[in-house]
């Protein structure tokens, strides 16, 4: 008999409300389910009180755990390890946002949304807003990288980025982009990021580009972590 592995698929969450976003969560994680047949895919919010702990109980003392962040830094390093102390065999991969397979896949979703505007990508600035921190370079430094490796795969008139939590501020980055873009926010998910602080900052700045949903939701990205997981030894 085939032994079922288990994998466990967690984010952040949203602190001040966080069952939609554990909502939100497991229905990824059934859409990653399907392509991993033989596996178990748990997910939890670090945000949801007891959420990991119910999904660990379920997953195991080994499960392959995936991080749904965008950047790699306290959250997806010590305070997740430790917050694992009762499957001491779980495997942590690396998360979401530093996967050398989003680039080429960010890369296909804007040149969709380029052809669906009638534009050419060599006339077309691309705006990546995203989360940056105020205590830790890691925020900046994997959004500046993932910038650069998107611009290996499409060839636009510019890539900017702006933050939410350190320069270059949202609205500053984004002034005077020009009509011919596109905003991509840089999230594993729609919380309060992207449904408040983006669209506040784009409307002060003036920005009449196209508005993209985050990077997180794309199509494509249930089946990115299934290979993702799939691959771990």
């Amino acid at each position: 008999m085939t032994e079922t592995r288990s994998a466990l698929i967690v984010s952040h969450g949203q602190p001040s409300e966080p069952d939609p976003a554990e909502r939100d969560l497991a229905r990824f994680g059934t859409s990653v389910a399907r392509a991993l047949p033989g596996w178990h895919v748990g997910t939890a919010t670090l945000a949801k009180p007891g959420a990991l702990d119910a999904a660990l109980a379920v997953a195991g003392p080994a499960p392959v755990v995936y991080p749904m962040f965008m950047t790699e830094g306290w959250f997806t390093g010590e305070n997740l390890r430790n917050r694992l102390g009762n499957a001491p065999g779980a495997r942590v991969l690396r998360p979401l946002g530093v996967s050398p397979d989003l680039p080429g896949l960010a890369a296909d979703l804007i040149d969709d949304q380029i052809a669906r505007a009638g534009w050419n990508p060599g006339e077309t600035r691309l705006f990546l807003a995203a989360h940056g921190s105020g205590r830790s370079p890691n925020s900046a430094r994997d959004t500046r990288a993932f910038a650069a490796a998107l611009a290996r795969h499409i060839a636009l008139a510019e890539i900017s980025v702006g933050f939410v939590e350190e320069p270059p501020y949202l609205a500053d980055a984004a002034t005077g982009i020009g009509e011919r873009s596109l905003c991509l926010p840089f999230f594993a998910a729609a919380g309060g990021h992207v449904t408040d602080d983006i669209p506040e900052a784009l409307d002060k700045a003036d920005f009449s580009g196209l508005r993209l949903a985050p990077l997180g939701l794309a199509p494509a990205v249930p089946d990115l972590v299934a290979r993702a997981i799939a691959s771990d030894r």
